[in-house]
């Protein structure tokens, strides 16, 4: 994910119903999220460091431990080799058998969904996903340090226009709202968000026929092998 906040925003019901039923899930954040405040008196330093603390809490709330933070600057990333080279290193340490990217394609219908970080991270981790990880002729560096080449089977991509899988959320969205109340420094009104998120999990859910009163998350699903 780009940003701190974002895999909470799009997955975290998802990974909450994961966890549960048995899965290991590790995060990797690919930003420091020091440009996200509206307040320019704010010690960008001390913002990033707040963040991380915010993703942190978010994740224990729906069950996971491992966090990753690549630290590259907020509202500047591009899918760079160094970007790529970083992402498949997790890929590499941690071997997932799927990863949940942010897509890259422009989503017109929600355009704050595609800030142009979460474009370039979803870019670069596909990337890394296809050829970078499982190719033991990219990134050298990473054989030298001891990460072997891994295929990852599939990436699952939020907030893209091509969205065909639904998950149901329902039984998991009070841990979605835990997680994002712990990111008090980009949710000023935590009542209203928690009204918005669940009008959007309602209406992802009707458009993907999973019926009256139950929520959801989508994604677009990709065989990468």
């Amino acid at each position: 994910m780009a940003h701190p906040d974002d895999v909470d925003f799009g997955a975290a019901g998802t990974i909450a119903a994961w966890v549960l039923a048995g899965a290991e899930v590790s995060y990797c954040i690919v930003t420091d999220g020091s440009a996200g405040a509206t307040d320019p008196s704010l010690d960008p330093g001390q913002l990033a460091l707040l963040r991380q603390e915010e993703q942190r809490a978010a994740a224990r709330a729906v069950g996971v431990e491992d966090v990753h933070f690549l630290g590259y600057k907020d509202g500047s990333l591009e899918p760079t080799m160094d970007v790529r080279r970083a992402i498949s290193r997790v890929i590499r340490q941690v071997r997932p058998a799927r990863v949940v990217a942010q897509s890259p394609e422009r989503n017109y219908e929600r355009i704050r969904a595609s800030h142009p970080d979460h474009l370039a991270a979803g870019e670069a981790a596909l990337r890394a996903v296809y050829p970078d990880a499982r190719n033991p002729y990219a990134h050298p560096d990473l054989l030298a340090e001891g990460f072997e080449p891994y295929e990852v089977a599939e990436v699952w991509l939020m907030a893209s226009p091509q969205a065909g899988v639904a998950v149901d959320i329902t039984e998991t969205f009070d841990k979605k709202l835990a997680a994002l109340s712990e990111h008090k420094s980009q949710i000023p009104e935590p009542a209203q968000l928690a009204a918005f998120v669940r009008q959007w999990a309602e209406a992802t859910a009707e458009r993907h026929g999973l019926g009256p009163g139950r929520l959801a998350e989508a994604f677009q699903v990709i065989d990468t092998r």
